[in-house]
């Protein structure tokens, strides 16, 4: 942590343990972590993820709990909500109800990853391969403002958020007949800053 600090970063992203790791030790785990982190002055969040101890809603809520029971605080979470979705094979009417289930714990995050994702795919295309974007992406971006309007709503920690809009090309992300994710990237945080500047315009108009 010393050496990454000193290198520049400000927060720190830990994917934690592993899927059969055992909740009780995840859960140390992540507030040493933390507090480790507090104490060289960098930001340690937990990030849900698959084939880890958080690759579930439930392993995620409950690793949670027993953080907030043992320091009092909540737990700093980077939220990469694909993997949740995936795992409930939600669909877009209900990404909102079942991903935003608890307010507090977004506010409380300064670190999203944005992959965008359906109920069946951890990630989709952002655009068609002709500059035009999916559906499914457009179904996803309604969520991200909504994610966007949820931590605006909150104390703002640390007065920003860190976004990254996320496409893999490996690990069974990235579908041959997709467009590169490179370049659905770029197009991805184009869209997101957009639906940034729409959240910050709902904001004002409350």
């Amino acid at each position: 942590m010393i050496r990454q600090r000193d290198l520049g970063a400000i927060y720190l992203n830990v994917q934690l343990w592993d899927h059969d790791t055992s909740l009780p030790k995840a859960a140390k785990t992540a507030v040493k972590l933390v507090q480790a982190g507090d104490k060289v002055g960098v930001k340690v969040h937990i990030e849900t993820h698959r084939d880890t101890a958080t690759e579930t809603p439930e392993k995620y809520w409950e690793i949670a709990r027993l953080y907030k029971k043992e320091t009092g605080t909540m737990m700093p979470t980077t939220w990469d909500h694909s993997h949740f979705a995936v795992v409930k094979h939600l669909v877009p009417s209900n990404y909102v109800e079942r991903l935003i289930e608890n307010p507090a714990m977004i506010q409380h995050s300064q670190l999203f990853h944005l992959r965008p994702f359906n109920g069946h795919h951890c990630q989709v295309p952002v655009t068609n391969g002709k500059g035009e974007l999916t559906q499914e992406f457009v179904d996803y971006l309604a969520f991200v403002e909504e994610l966007f309007v949820c931590w605006l709503r909150g104390s703002q920690p640390g007065g920003a958020l860190w976004t990254c809009p996320e496409m893999g090309g490996s690990h069974g992300y990235h579908l041959s007949g997709q467009p590169h994710p490179w370049v659905d990237a770029q197009a991805a945080r184009i869209e997101y800053a957009k639906a940034w500047q729409r959240t910050l315009k709902r904001a004002k108009q409350r």
